[in-house]
């Protein structure tokens, strides 16, 4: 099993949106990053967990954690000339951009804040990607290592 770490605004979509949403499970749509976009379709396995991140917001961190429900597909926003997501480049038959769909497994009591992960990273997550100096990906993978000390710290 791998696992992730995958970034959302609580403003736009947040853990409280997934908690309501249908069965607690969404499409996870509108990446229009290439280096995003190949971890989804090429990494992301069924079975695959990922942190769910608010950033963009007053008090960024991980809420809560979601699991991969299926493999990556075209994503429909991508294809609808009607949403903002829309490219014309792609198709469904030769997609370029693609979507994962979520299911909550548990929101978090208390939000991991980015300050306490910052507080080690220099220590047990010092090679944790959103803790790099200008890294904007909206996803990241997250190492054994640092998906267990993360959990240590709920």
């Amino acid at each position: 099993m791998n696992h992730w770490l995958m970034k959302s605004e609580p403003s736009t979509f947040g853990i409280d949106d997934l908690a309501a949403a249908p069965r607690k499970t969404t499409g996870w749509d509108g990446v229009r990053n290439f280096q995003v976009r190949n971890m989804l379709r090429d990494e992301f396995r069924k079975g695959d967990q990922a942190f769910f991140y608010h950033s963009s917001c007053p008090e960024p961190g991980i809420a809560g954690i979601v699991e991969i429900v299926g493999e990556a597909y075209a994503d429909p926003t991508a294809l609808d000339r009607k949403h903002p997501h829309y490219d014309p480049v792609g198709s469904a038959q030769d997609p370029r951009w693609y979507a994962v769909d979520v299911r909550l497994v548990r929101k978090f009591d208390r939000l991991i804040s980015l300050d306490l992960l910052r507080a080690h990273a220099a220590g047990a997550l010092r090679d944790m990607l959103i803790l790099r100096r200008g890294n904007r990906l909206s996803v990241t993978p997250v190492t054994r290592e640092e998906w267990e000390f993360i959990l240590s710290l709920k």
